[in-house]
């Protein structure tokens, strides 16, 4: 498999922080705004961005994680692992444990016994909890890559995209997200050296950058709201769970990648502007949120859908997708501050298979040739 071989010079590529900043606010809305509707029993206004957003929201995620895998991918085994799956499985477990010690109390009371719980718990190990899927499936791409390093990337990027486009529905959420997401992390590894010089040539060219957006957004918008024929449907079957034009095959792998595409040249337009800052901190703590978004988002929910019945279903789900957003930060501040946690956010030398390695600068990179 090709190596996208980059190399360092002196000016960091921040669009990456500004995409992986507004990837994972898209996230923490979809949760936030499924999480209060369905609570409320009601669709707010934030539904037709969550609807809008469904084709890219993982793609562009998964593409970006792929993207720097060329410098490493080559380090020694036993670092590799370190680094792309005990990192990952770290935080899984220990997230995993602190959601599932939280919403304990709450399944025993609506009648779920203890062994039940622990079962549930046991289950996460092969089965994904909650919102933490993304990390537990990131380690799985790593060592996929790694391992298919050998057969020529035609013939593995085409398998995973023959993946993507089948009704891959097993009940195993691991097989079926491998199946949907793969394609889109191996695109980014493969085509990393076509997707900066596409970052650099948005931040040159503003003009044709927007007008590019623009097509793009309307075919979107065409796509995501516009059902899907009934003939088609009945001919897919009823596991392919297809609602919307798409969620066809074919056309959910062309607007997931073009999706992507378009969030990379969004990124490198928003980092020119300054009020957009705020994408790149978020980018460069994604992990942060991501893990600990769940709980100021369901206490938010929970208080506004309570004491604040005079706000509409969209609005509170737009404050509940602010306050899952804020709270992550917040904490990880409170964190730095004072010391205490820090094992929340940072891997401790015990769950390490080598030493730490020094804190330096930001890596400086720019396409490969």
């Amino acid at each position: 498999m090709a190596n996208p071989a980059m190399r360092s010079t002196g000016q960091r590529v921040d669009w990456v922080d500004f995409a992986k900043g507004f990837c994972i606010v898209f996230v923490v809305m979809l949760h936030s705004t499924l999480g209060v509707e369905k609570a409320a029993g009601e669709i707010g206004w934030m539904h037709v961005l969550v609807q809008f957003a469904k084709p890219f929201r993982m793609p562009d995620f998964f593409m970006i994680s792929g993207l720097f895998l060329g410098l490493v991918i080559d380090r020694p085994w036993r670092r590799y692992i370190d680094r792309k799956v005990v990192h990952f499985a770290y935080f899984y477990v220990l997230w995993a444990a602190i959601q599932f010690a939280i919403k304990a109390p709450a399944w025993m009371g609506e009648g779920m016994s203890g062994p039940d719980v622990f079962a549930q718990w046991l289950l996460s190990f092969v089965q994904p909890f909650g919102t933490l899927w993304f990390i537990y499936l990131l380690p799985i791409f790593f060592v996929a890559t790694r391992l298919l390093r050998p057969v020529p990337w035609p013939v593995v990027l085409g398998f995973a995209a023959l993946l993507e486009v089948l009704p891959v529905h097993t009940g195993s959420m691991i097989i079926d997200e491998f199946a949907a997401r793969y394609v889109y992390f191996l695109a980014g590894y493969l085509f990393a050296t076509r997707i900066f010089s596409l970052a650099a040539w948005a931040r040159s060219h503003v003009g044709p950058a927007i007008a590019l957006l623009l097509v793009w957004a309307a075919v979107e918008f065409a796509a995501t709201f516009t059902p899907a024929p009934h003939a088609l449907v009945a001919a897919l079957g009823e596991g392919a769970e297809i609602e919307h034009v798409s969620d066809l095959p074919f056309i959910s792998l062309a607007l997931g990648a073009a999706g992507a595409v378009a969030v990379i040249v969004l990124a490198a337009l928003l980092s020119r502007i300054d009020a957009m800052r705020f994408l790149r901190y978020l980018g460069r703590h994604s992990i942060v949120v991501y893990l600990a978004f769940f709980l100021p988002m369901a206490i938010t929910r929970s208080v506004l859908l309570r004491f604040a019945p005079w706000l509409d279903i969209g609005t509170i789900s737009l404050l509940v997708t602010i306050a899952g957003v804020a709270g992550p930060v917040i904490l990880h501040a409170i964190v730095l501050k004072t010391g205490w946690g820090t094992f929340l956010f940072e891997r401790p030398q015990w769950a390490r298979l080598e030493p730490a390695p020094a804190r330096a600068k930001p890596a400086a990179l720019s396409p490969a040739e």
